[in-house]
């Protein structure tokens, strides 16, 4: 592997981490946006910050991505083909204003790519896309839907008796406090497949050792682009989280911001690359059916659930043609 090669691929992997931030940043924010807790230029700046502390906490979603997708030692250009199917993707998905996950269309563009690369469905790692993507693909919504629902039903049980302006008034300031949380666990989650990503290419190129982890300055530069694309803002995926699906109170952003941290939380712990817009727009669902099933705008409802099952097929389509055209160029 050429050392222009590898700066490409690091390059392109921050390029994908600002994307990913700005293409995210309603996973973060969204609720206490749209309940007027926070204004957005408070909110990016706090959700900036601790997507980057997040960031740094853990390493075991990164060598998920690292060495548990495909089996054998990726090219650097196929690496890179992998990350511009999956930019596209975000690129796309943040234009319609759709939230779809970054996660997923990193992992299906790089399936597509070693699949071409290799010319066989041997290269991948299948019981790990099982256990880590698919599964957690059809389950964190499902999670998600019935935690949002179970801990609204439970707020509501508890705070039964008391004032609604008494309820507005502390839970704007718990809001903050769920707010924080969900933006430190979007960083502990998502900023580590870039990671992992960059990690891939330094073991093809022989840079370092599989056994080496993640390296100090991997970490740094994937946190600082996560948190600069942050700042950034994604305004127009954070109108459809937090605004059309769904008319929320700060009690009931607090509902779903803790809900979606709890899950995500887990699932990082775990090492599986969850999420984290799937687990933020089904907890908001199922706060919303708590309140009432009418409360759901489903149609917006129905077109983000379209994005989750269709960003993985698609990513592998994209990866595939990226990793085709790329070969030509090497050849």
């Amino acid at each position: 592997m050429s050392i222009v090669l590898l700066v490409i691929v690091i390059a392109l992997s921050v390029v994908f981490d600002f994307i990913n931030g700005f293409h995210d940043t309603a996973n973060s924010i969204a609720t206490s946006v749209s309940t007027r807790v926070l204004t957005p230029f408070a909110a990016t700046m706090m959700s900036a910050v601790l997507n980057f502390v997040g960031a740094l906490v853990s390493a075991k979603v990164a060598e998920t991505i690292a060495s548990g997708i495909v089996n054998e030692t990726l090219p650097a250009y196929v690496i890179a083909a992998s990350l511009c199917g999956a930019i596209v993707w975000n690129l796309f998905t943040w234009y319609i204003a759709l939230p779809s996950s970054s996660s997923h269309a990193l992992i299906g563009s790089l399936v597509g790519a070693a699949i071409v690369q290799f010319g066989s469905l041997k290269a991948i790692n299948w019981m790990n896309i099982l256990d880590k993507v698919i599964i957690p693909l059809f389950t964190s919504p499902l999670i998600g839907i019935v935690i949002g629902f179970c801990v609204m039903k439970l707020i509501f049980f508890l705070l039964r008796n008391a004032k609604q302006q008494a309820v507005n008034h502390w839970f704007s300031k718990l809001q903050i406090a769920s707010a924080a949380l969900m933006a430190y666990s979007h960083g502990s989650n998502d900023a580590q497949k870039t990671m992992g990503i960059i990690t891939m290419a330094l073991v093809g190129g022989g840079i370092i050792t599989p056994q080496a982890g993640i390296p100090l300055w991997v970490k740094i530069v994937c946190a600082a682009a996560m948190a600069l694309g942050t700042s950034m803002g994604g305004w127009r995926i954070i109108k459809t989280v937090g605004m059309n699906m769904i008319k929320l109170q700060p009690v009931e952003g607090f509902a779903a911001e803790t809900s979606a941290a709890a899950v995500i939380q887990i699932m990082t712990a775990m090492g599986a690359p969850v999420s984290t817009t799937h687990v933020i727009s089904s907890t908001i669902m199922g706060v919303g059916s708590a309140k009432r099933f009418s409360a759901v705008n489903w149609s917006t409802a129905k077109s983000i659930v379209t994005a989750w099952v269709v960003t993985f097929p698609v990513t592998i389509v994209l990866g595939m043609g990226f990793t085709f055209l790329f070969r030509l160029f090497m050849h």
